[in-house]
């Protein structure tokens, strides 16, 4: 049974989360709170596995809480924003500090039965999480060098879901600003990804902006497929562009990781390296086995640093990974393929 600590200052939501996450068999509301202060002595006394968030909140935001119990007593929290931007902003730093999930909150636009089944899978998906105590940064490792090699006519492909904006940052990070062309798919809600792709602009040495349809990929560049769309990577004569496009969810997600990896593999082929990163499910799995038979070097993080190891075994079980690494050594390894890459072109 799943155990879940409902926080939120309005009465009609948490009447409406706890109704809804209480059909669930192996869910149980053991209780609710008001704000953090409230929400603080309930956590000593109930233990929840999982606590749902609310952003704004009197006496104390959701933020400045989250950064506390992240800090001094590691929780699963799925946190619900409203759909403003900036909210949005706040929600992608919910994302860093370590919440598991974010999802858009009940609201004038948006109701519990929009979000029901995204509610349940999220709590679902948080109490299978590895949460570690959150700790303040150490100074930052410098990144990994490429030298003088040229990386024009490479591209690194990138697929994370739960746990993945943190993961993202720490490889970016990790990384020179003058990596290949890159394109990632975070499994994030429409309204987020612009907010986070903003972040990681202004926080990692590479320019990262969210996917525009057309976009050239260029060395020193990060794209961020929008959410709620598809991204592609298609070859232009000596060139590549991303396409944006709408379509069904692929294993339940739009963007999905498989509709990338699979478009890499026909455009890119060997001149790509694929990261999949932590993640439940197996979006990812199929279309990074197609670009590893296209001669892609293909990277899955390893258990121990995943917050869900679920998409990554699922790539390994595909047998579509060549490298199995923690996530610290993650931009190593993609520093070391590229190079045995271009030594070998």
């Amino acid at each position: 049974m799943i155990r879940v600590l409902v926080v939120d200052d309005s009465a009609l939501v948490r009447k409406l989360l706890t109704e809804t996450l209480s059909r669930e068999s192996d869910i149980e509301v053991v209780g609710t709170a008001i704000d953090p202060y409230v929400a603080r002595d309930k956590i000593v006394q109930l233990k929840p596995d999982v606590v749902t968030l609310d952003v704004e909140m009197p006496r104390m935001d959701g933020i400045s809480f989250l950064e506390k119990l992240m800090r001094h007593y590691p929780l699963p929290v799925v946190v619900l924003s409203s759909l403003t931007p900036r909210n949005s902003e706040t929600a992608v730093r919910a994302l860093a500090l370590g919440a598991v999930e974010v999802l858009a909150k009940p609201g004038s636009s948006v109701t519990v039965g929009d979000i029901g089944k995204e509610l349940v899978r999220a709590v679902r998906t948080a109490a299978r999480a590895r949460i570690q105590k959150r700790t303040p940064p150490a100074a930052d490792a410098p990144p990994v060098s490429f030298g003088p090699l040229r990386t024009t006519h490479k591209v690194l492909c990138i697929g994370a879901s739960t746990g993945g904006t943190r993961a993202i940052e720490e490889v970016l990070r990790g990384l020179p600003g003058d990596i290949p062309g890159t394109v990632i798919v975070q499994h994030m809600p429409a309204g987020f990804t612009g907010p986070f792709a903003a972040r990681l602009n202004g926080i990692c040495a590479q320019q990262v902006r969210e996917a525009q349809d057309g976009d050239i990929v260029v060395p020193g560049t990060v794209f961020i497929a929008p959410g709620d769309r598809h991204m592609l990577i298609e070859r232009d004569g000596g060139r590549y562009r991303v396409r944006v496009r709408s379509g069904p969810p692929v294993h339940h997600q739009r963007p999905a990781v498989d509709v990338l990896f699979q478009s890499a593999a026909r455009a890119v082929g060997p001149n790509a390296v694929s990261v999949i990163l932590t993640g439940m499910g197996a979006d990812g799995a199929a279309g990074m086995k197609q670009m590893r038979d296209a001669g892609a070097w293909c990277i899955a993080q390893d258990e121990d640093s995943c917050v869900v190891f679920g998409m990554p075994k699922e790539a390994i079980k595909a047998e579509a990974v060549d490298e199995i690494l923690p996530l610290d050594k993650v931009p190593e390894g993609i520093v070391r393929a590229l190079q045995g890459m271009m030594v070998g072109a």
